[in-house]
């Protein structure tokens, strides 16, 4: 590795699958480059779209990766808005082997959290996409796997995710959703009583509410620029 090593940071959504370069100091190098999310989102499909998407970008010195869903040690646990069969899938071993580069594999809130946060008290970070992710933050110690999107929310049995997901954006329009986003934010606040929560994600750019003083959006790029703070824990 060398003294300034490159990072090669990858963002596996829901939607869309993103990768860019970093240098030492974490600031983009290049552009970001996107391709499509394959349906079915199966450990192949992804896979074999990574490998095109990040054949361009060269050179690196090892690999960032946030995953939406929880990860352990590498280890892919959970993805519910991609595929059950990434249940128990090495993902860490497998960008890897075909890099030639160490990796390490964050939850994808995670990671764009450590992208925002100042490092002081309670953080938390909400991203609003095709699901819905947290990361929570204590003096810029990340705590893993934080799955408050499928805590139950709402009337009947739905959850935090499906009252503001993608899909309830397309079903009840963005003037709704944005009541419903406020809502979570109500009720987040005085429960988790975060220093500073930050609101991103590809759907955070349909917000347009007045948010309270400790509430602010968070540029979607962090995603992949929180990727650096992988390599600094």
């Amino acid at each position: 590795m060398t003294q300034q090593p490159r990072t090669l940071a990858i963002d596996i959504g829901g939607t869309g699958l993103k990768a860019m370069l970093l240098g030492h100091d974490g600031a983009p190098v290049g552009e970001r480059v996107r391709v499509e999310t394959p349906r079915p989102a199966t450990p192949d499909a992804i896979l074999a779209e990574i490998k095109k998407l990040i054949a361009p970008l060269t050179p690196y010195d090892r690999v960032s990766v946030g995953f939406p869903g929880v990860v352990m040690d590498g280890v892919t646990r959970t993805a519910p808005n991609l595929d059950p069969a990434w249940t128990d899938v090495d993902l860490a071993k497998i960008i890897s082997e075909h890099t030639g580069k160490p990796t390490r594999v964050l939850n994808d809130a995670g990671v764009q959290g450590l992208g925002v946060i100042e490092g002081k008290g309670v953080e938390m970070v909400l991203t609003f996409g095709t699901g819905m992710g947290c990361g929570l933050y204590h003096d810029g110690v990340y705590v893993p796997n934080l799955e408050l999107a499928h805590h139950p929310f709402g009337r009947g049995n739905g959850s935090y995710e499906d009252y503001v997901d993608d899909k309830a954006l397309k079903d009840v329009g963005k003037k709704k959703w944005n009541r419903r986003v406020r809502r979570v934010i109500e009720q987040i606040l005085p429960i988790w009583n975060p220093r500073m929560l930050y609101l991103g994600g590809g759907n955070a750019k349909h917000i347009k509410l007045e948010l309270p003083p400790n509430v602010k959006l968070a540029d979607n790029i962090a995603g992949l620029t929180g990727g650096i703070a992988l390599w600094k824990r």
